[in-house]
């Protein structure tokens, strides 16, 4: 009996934990901007390898007569580009007034992500402003667990434990990505202490060598002045 609710007692610590610790991650970040008519916004979004990144975007025109933004018309589009650490384009691609971009990483870093609306084809802008609206879902956060759970005809609890499995793998995901960074500044450091060691012996070397170059000019100097 002990035993047992020893076991229970781990289990809700460990749950508990594993809870906190998804607080601290959370990888889901909502914002909105305004942009011009030939303006592009674009975004840093540091993302491990291998995980799912999903954009919902909206867009909204600025009413004169109603002073307020209002829901963009259809003719409007959005073009959304996304580029790796690496400079690589992995999502190129024009999308509605209102939509959503998926592109999965391959290279854990900062990856790039830029907007830009077509307006200059139907001048819609008129000089004004356009808004979007911008969620960014990352990772485990881009799962719809009301549909796997249908589709797979999950319990709540295996519903759960599925969530905490998945959550616990972007956990990994993020620390494996801590470390890589940790690694690249390592490197970063080491070169750069190698550099300033290489440099502070060359200046040595210099000072050295002008020293020894005037100790020759000078004693040149007095012999032709016969001083020595």
């Amino acid at each position: 009996m002990h035993n047992h609710e020893t076991g229970r007692t781990l289990l809700r610590t460990t749950i508990t934990t594993i809870l906190l610790l998804n607080v601290y991650y959370t990888f889901v970040s909502s914002l909105y901007f305004h942009i011009g008519e030939t303006e592009k916004k674009c975004f840093i979004e540091e993302i491990p390898d291998e995980t799912m990144i999903i954009g919902n975007y909206r867009t909204q025109l600025y009413d004169k007569q109603k002073e307020e933004y209002l829901p963009a018309t259809q003719g409007l589009g959005m073009f959304v580009e996304v580029k790796d650490p690496d400079e690589k384009v992995i999502l190129s691609r024009q999308y509605g007034s209102e939509g959503r971009f998926t592109f999965t990483s391959h290279t854990p870093g900062e990856h790039q992500i830029c907007l830009h609306s077509n307006s200059s084809k139907f001048a819609l802008f008129a000089g004004g402003m356009l808004r979007v609206h911008l969620d960014i879902q990352v990772g485990e956060h881009t799962n719809n667990y009301a549909e796997i759970a249908a589709k797979d005809k999950l319990t709540e609890l295996q519903l759960r434990v599925r969530q905490l499995v998945e959550q616990v793998d972007q956990i990994q995901k993020e620390q494996n990505y801590q470390r890589y960074r940790e690694e690249r500044f390592r490197q970063t450091s080491e070169s750069t202490n190698q550099r300033v060691l290489w440099w502070s012996i060359v200046q040595t070397l210099i000072l050295v060598a002008i020293g020894f170059w005037q100790m020759r000019h000078l004693k040149s100097f007095f012999e032709a002045k016969k001083l020595v």
